[in-house]
C-alpha cells in the first residue's frame, strides 16, 4: 500500500481531543479546520520543560537510498507511547520546493506518519507564507529607501546582502536585476532569490522565544552599508514591527497528530546544509512541557543538523538533550563503501564492511557532545539477517547499543525495541551534555573545531572574500556568534563526491554571511545553492486532483 492509502485508512481524532490528551485546554487552541490547530506561547511552562526527556534522531550522511530520519522519529515517538511513556514528536515543516521537486511528500511513511498529510505538505498553517512576506517587505522597504530622496539612509547598494525569497525550486532566480523600468521604478541593482526556508527569518522564527524576542531579532539583521561605511540593519529601516506583525501568527507551533492518534508539533522549516535545521524552540520547549519524553529531530546528517541542534540551537534556549537516536539502513552503508545505486538491495558484506566507517565517524561526534547513542537500523525488506547481525556486531564492539526497527511497515509496534535501548540510556543518567565549543572562541576556532572535530578535516584554508568577512565580523563586533557552517550534506567533506569517512582533506571556506538577528554567522564551503533547481523531471509532473478534491501524486 501507498503512503496515501494507509493515511486515508486512519480516522483522525479531531485536534480538540489531541490537544486535550496532552494536558491543553481545548478552548486555547486557534483552530484551523477540525485536524490542525495552533498552539499560544502562553502554554509554554519552562520549568515542566526542563524535566522532559529530550531525545535527537539524527542519521549517517544522506544517500540517494535514504535513510527515513522522519519516518524514524514518528515512529520512535508512537514506540515510546506503546510503552506508557507520555510523548509528543516534534518536528519541521515540508518545503514547496523539494515536496514539487525531487522529494515529494515529506510527513514520514508506510505506518510511521503524521497528518492531515496533505495539508502539511501543501499550505499547512500558511507559516511559510507569512516568512515569505515578511522577509519579502524588508527587502521591498530597502529598495524604497534606496529611491527616496527625501527619507533616506544613504544606502549602498552594492553592499546589500538581503535577497527576496520564495518557497519553490527556481534557478533562473538566482541573481536577477531589480529597479529596470526608468525613474520610477527604483534604482537598478543585482540581487536575487533565495528558497523561503533558507531566510534568516526562517532560523530567526526557530531561535526567537517569545515576541518580543523575535521583533529584537527582525531589528538586529544585517542589511549592509552605507555610503560613509556605517552598518545598516532592520531596525534603522523601522522594519521590525511591521515585520513581526506578519509574523504574529506564524510564531505559534502548531498541532497535529500521528497515525496512531498521539501529539505532534510541526513548526519552522530551516534546511540543513544551509541554515541550522531544526524546528523552532518554541516547537520544541511546548512539546517538552506536555511530555514526558520529547522525539525531535535535526536535519540531514549528525555532522549537519545535529551539530547546529547542540552548538547554536541548545546553547541558545539552554536545552539539555537526553539521547541521540543515530538512523542508518544498510543499503546507505552500502553505498557509502562504493556500492552502485543499482544494487544497494543486493546483499554485499563486504561493501558494508567498506561503508561502516561513516557510521562510525558519526558515533565518534555524538560522544563529544557528553550523549549517548543509540543506532536505529531502518529496516528493509532486501536487508539480510547476516547483514543485520554485522552491524550489531559492530556496535557490540564499539559499546553502542543498537536496535531494529520498522517503523514503515509496523509503525509504533515495530520500533518498541528501539524505545526501550532510549528508555534504558536516559534512566541510566549518564548524559551530560556539554557543546563542542564556546561562543566566546574566536571566529576562525569556531570554524575550525568545527572542521576538525566533526568533518574530519586536517586543515580550512580562507578565500580572499572569506577573510574580508572575517575583518568585517570583527569591526561589527559580532565575533561572539556561534558558526553555522553551509556545506554539502551528502559527504563529511565539502565535497560531495567524497563519500564513507575521508581523511587528510581540507575545507575551504569562499565566504561567511552575517545572520546577526537570528544571531550566527554563515560560512560557506564548496557549492551550496541557497536556491535549489528543479530535476529533470520534477515531482510536480505526477501531481494532479480530481473532481472529488483528491489529491493524486503528493506521495
Amino acid at each position: 500500500m501507498t503512503d496515501l492509502q494507509i493515511a486515508k485508512k486512519i480516522i483522525l481524532k479531531p485536534i480538540s481531543e489531541i490537544a486535550e490528551s496532552l494536558g491543553i485546554n481545548p478552548d486555547e487552541i486557534e483552530m484551523y479546520g477540525k485536524y490542525k490547530a495552533k498552539i499560544p506561547l502562553k502554554a509554554i511552562d519552562r520549568e515542566r520543560a526542563d524535566a522532559s526527556n529530550l531525545i535527537l534522531v539524527s542519521a549517517i550522511s544522506p544517500t540517494p537510498a535514504g535513510e527515513g530520519k522522519t519516518t524514524m522519529s514518528i515512529g520512535l515517538s508512537e514506540g515510546l507511547n506503546r510503552l506508557g511513556k507520555k510523548t509528543t514528536v516534534v518536528l519541521r515543516e515540508p518545503s514547496l520546493g523539494p515536496v514539487f521537486g525531487i522529494k515529494g511528500g515529506a510527513t514520514g511513511g508506510g505506518y510511521s506518519q503524521v497528518l492531515p498529510m496533505e495539508d502539511i505538505n501543501l499550505h499547512f498553517t500558511g507559516d511559510f507564507s507569512a516568512i515569505e512576506k515578511s522577509h519579502n517587505l524588508l527587502a521591498a522597504l530597502i529598495d524604497n529607501n534606496i529611491q527616496s530622496k527625501t527619507n533616506t539612509l544613504q544606502i549602498d547598494p552594492r553592499t546589500i546582502t538581503w535577497k527576496r525569497v520564495m518557497d519553490l525550486n527556481d534557478r533562473a532566480l538566482r541573481r536577477v536585476i531589480v529597479g529596470l523600468g526608468g525613474t520610477t521604478s527604483g534604482v537598478p541593482r543585482e540581487t536575487g532569490f533565495d528558497i523561503t526556508a533558507a531566510s534568516e527569518i526562517m532560523a530567526i522564527l526557530c531561535l526567537a522565544d517569545n515576541i518580543d524576542d523575535l521583533k529584537r531579532r527582525l531589528g538586529n539583521i544585517f542589511i549592509g552599508f552605507t555610503y560613509d561605511k556605517n552598518p545598516i540593519y532592520a531596525r534603522d529601516l523601522k522594519a521590525a514591527g511591521a515585520m513581526t506583525v506578519l509574523l504574529k501568527d506564524a510564531i505559534k507551533p502548531n498541532l497535529v497528530q500521528t497515525l496512531e492518534g498521539n501529539p505532534a508539533i510541526i513548526h519552522g522549516g530551516p534546511f540543513a546544509n544551509i541554515a541550522q535545521g531544526t524546528n523552532s524552540v518554541l516547537a520544541t520547549l511546548t512539546g517538552m512541557t506536555y511530555s514526558e519524553y520529547t522525539v525531535t529531530e535535526a536535519g540531514f546528517g549528525f555532522d549537519l543538523g545535529a551539530e547546529k541542534f547542540f552548538d547554536i540551537k541548545c546553547q541558545s534556549a539552554g536545552l539539555k538533550p537526553k539521547a541521540v537516536v543515530l538512523t542508518t539502513t544498510i543499503r546507505a552503508l552500502k553505498y557509502h563503501g562504493g556500492a552502485d545505486l543499482k544494487s544497494l538491495t543486493v546483499p554485499d558484506l563486504e561493501a558494508l564492511k567498506k561503508g561502516l566507517p561513516n557510521l562510525e565517524k558519526h558515533l565518534e561526534n555524538i560522544t563529544k557532545f557528553k550523549v549517548p547513542a543509540v543506532i536505529a537500523i531502518n529496516k528493509f525488506s532486501t536487508d539480510t539477517a547476516e547483514e543485520i547481525e554485522l552491524i550489531k556486531d559492530f556496535a557490540a564492539s564499539k559499546g553502542i547499543k543498537v536496535a531494529l526497527a520498522e517503523v514503515w511497515a509496523k509503525g509504533g509496534q515495530g520500533a518498541l525495541d528501539l524505545a526501550r535501548e532510549v528508555i534504558a540510556e536516559v534512566e541510566s543518567n549518564i548524559t551530560d551534555f556539554q557543546p563542542l565549543y564556546s561562543w566566546n572562541s574566536s571566529v576562525r576556532d569556531k570554524i575550525e573545531t568545527i572542521a576538525r572535530e566533526i568533518y574530519g578535516a586536517k586543515h580550512v584554508d580562507y578565500n580572499t572574500k572569506a577573510k574580508a568577512d572575517l575583518s568585517k565580523i570583527s569591526n561589527l563586533g559580532l565575533d561572539h556568534l556561534p558558526v553555522c557552517i553551509a556545506k554539502t550534506q551528502k559527504s563529511l567533506s565539502d565535497n560531495p563526491k567524497l563519500l564513507g569517512r575521508p581523511k587528510d582533506f581540507i575545507i575551504t571556506v569562499r565566504e561567511i554571511e552575517i545572520a546577526a538577528g537570528a544571531g550566527f554567522l554563515i560560512p560557506i564551503t564548496g557549492t551550496i545553492m541557497r536556491m535549489p533547481g528543479l530535476p529533470t523531471h520534477p515531482a510536480s509532473e505526477g501531481m494532479d486532483i480530481n473532481e472529488e478534491g483528491e489529491i493524486v501524486g503528493l506521495f
